[in-house]
C-alpha cells in the first residue's frame, strides 16, 4: 500500500496548479494535482503529450477510465468510489494508482482492509508552487 504524505514516511509532494502557465511555476520531474478530473482534462492532455507526472480526482468511473488513459500517475478517489474504481484497475491493468484522501492515520487501515493502492494526506499537496 502507497502511503504519501504522513509525517514519518519521506514522500513527494504533489503541486496544484490550476492552468497549464503554472506548470512553469513547479519544481522538475515534481508530481502535479490538477483537481477534478472533469475540470482539468486540457490540463491532463498537456501533461499525457510533454510526459509529466499528474494526479487526478475521479468522480465516475468514465473519468478514471480516461484519466488512465491519459496516463495519469494517480486516480483519487473518495473511499465509496475506490472500491469500483481498484477492481477496474486491476481488471483491466491500469498503470495508475488508486488513492484515497485521508487525513487522520487510523483511516489507512480500513483503506488497505478494502485493497485500495493506496492513501494520501492533505499535507501531501502543495497548494501554492
Amino acid at each position: 500500500m502507497m502511503i504519501i504524505g504522513h509525517p514519518d514516511i519521506p514522500f513527494e509532494p504533489l503541486y496544484f496548479v490550476e492552468t497549464i502557465e503554472e506548470i512553469a511555476k513547479t519544481p522538475p520531474n515534481s508530481t502535479l494535482w490538477l483537481g477534478a478530473f472533469q475540470e482539468a482534462k486540457a490540463i491532463a492532455k498537456h501533461c499525457h503529450t510533454n510526459h509529466i507526472a499528474y494526479a487526478v480526482m475521479a468522480t465516475s468511473i468514465n473519468d478514471a477510465l480516461l484519466a488512465n488513459a491519459l496516463h495519469a500517475r494517480y486516480i483519487l478517489a473518495d473511499e465509496t468510489m475506490a472500491p469500483k474504481l481498484q477492481k477496474i484497475a486491476e481488471t483491466y491493468l491500469f498503470d495508475a494508482k488508486i488513492i484515497v484522501p485521508i487525513s487522520e492515520e487510523q483511516e489507512m487501515e480500513r483503506i488497505a482492509q478494502a485493497g485500495i493502492d493506496g492513501v494520501i494526506f492533505q499535507s501531501a499537496i502543495i497548494l501554492s508552487a
